[in-house]
């Protein structure tokens, strides 16, 4: 049975495929949940093994369709400037909003703002700086998913890689950015068929039943990549094996989520336009339940509480990519900063000579 194409619906003056806004979506969706699920892991197996499952490739999902719409990054003038104000500048602004919230909420005033030193979700933005500006080179590789995966592994076993910009995370998550701009459309639509889906299913249980298993003793800072392997107690040539086959799982996983995500308009297709503002914002409120104690409370540590946490973290998600949410914090997320570039000069068309003084600018005169 041959799957539909993704719907198309009109947003912002341009289409859009509906499913890639829901993608996008229940991706966010997974990493509030994931966050907020992490202070249930101590007490709870079967909170922690949907943890171990989420962390497995929620992640390397985000960075995957970060690199499939970074495919056309190829430094021309407008999409620099995008860069930066989409990227750059609300790195440095949520770096400082952050320290300062620290400082608020820990009585801290003397916590240091380092913008060389990602807090928190981060590391997310420095990496999607770094990768995004990398992507003309990825794209001029014969095969560059097998040397963004070489570069990774042998980052993960040298525990002198450096902190700075959370290098570690950048260069270990880099593979999967790269397998994003090397995907193209059918392939999505070959994950969407019924076949794959069918398939998917049981290897998707096979993921949470041994996380299950696994759950006592299996260290999620895996998942992290915060470091060298050497950091989890091993020796570095465990990255050799470890860092692949991490990789080739979270490929799998991601596959099978992908898979399953409808590519109809759903009454959360339009908030799939908005994941930057959850994601960015999302931390303050995880931060704050950690600092105020918010999961002292014991019934939140049952069935009850567990399924609790988890509808809060969805509805936060679902809030924060709202378009009132998205107005207020416009100026801070997507900046406009036009008072800070120049104006692109307007093209020539084929046959006519461009003005006197721009073939004068041109020529170096």
């Amino acid at each position: 049975m041959r799957q539909q194409a993704p719907q198309a619906t009109a947003t912002g003056g341009r289409a859009r495929e509906s499913y890639f806004d829901n993608v996008k979506f229940l991706t966010i969706v997974l990493v509030a949940c994931g966050h907020a699920w992490e202070p249930l892991t101590y007490g709870s197996r079967a909170v922690t093994a949907l943890y171990l499952t989420v962390y497995a490739f929620h992640m390397p999902a985000f960075a995957l369709i970060s690199g499939y719409f970074s495919r056309s990054f190829d430094m021309a003038p407008r999409r620099l400037k995008r860069l930066i104000t989409g990227v750059a500048v609300p790195y440095v602004v949520f770096e400082v909003a952050y320290t300062l919230f620290y400082r608020w909420a820990q009585d801290d005033p003397c916590y240091p703002i380092s913008l060389l030193d990602p807090w928190y979700v981060m590391w997310f933005l420095a990496a999607l700086f770094i990768w995004r500006l990398s992507t003309p080179l990825w794209l001029q590789l014969r095969r560059p998913v097998p040397v963004a995966l070489a570069v990774g592994t042998a980052v993960s076993m040298w525990p002198g890689a450096g902190g700075d910009l959370a290098l570690q995370r950048v260069l270990q998550f880099l593979p999967f950015f790269v397998v994003g701009l090397v995907l193209r459309p059918e392939h999505f639509s070959w994950l969407r068929t019924w076949r794959f889906r069918l398939a998917a299913l049981p290897v998707m249980l096979a993921a949470v039943v041994t996380a299950y298993w696994v759950a006592p003793w299996f260290d999620a800072g895996w998942f992290y990549h915060r470091g060298s392997v050497v950091g989890r107690g091993v020796p570095a040539w465990t990255g050799l094996w470890a860092t692949p086959a991490l990789f080739v799982l979270a490929l799998v996983l991601t596959a099978c989520f992908l898979s399953w995500v409808p590519g109809r308009r759903l009454w959360f297709t339009a908030l799939g336009t908005g994941t930057i503002y959850a994601y960015l914002l999302h931390g303050f409120v995880i931060k704050a339940s950690r600092f105020g104690g918010w999961y002292d409370h014991p019934w939140l540590h049952g069935p009850v509480g567990e399924l609790a946490v988890t509808a809060a973290a969805v509805a936060l998600i679902t809030v924060l990519c709202t378009e009132p949410v998205r107005r207020v914090f416009r100026p801070v997320v997507e900046p406009r900063m036009e008072w800070a570039f120049r104006r692109p000069r307007p093209r020539t068309p084929p046959g006519q000579k461009a003005p006197r003084e721009e073939r004068v600018t041109s020529s170096g005169g």
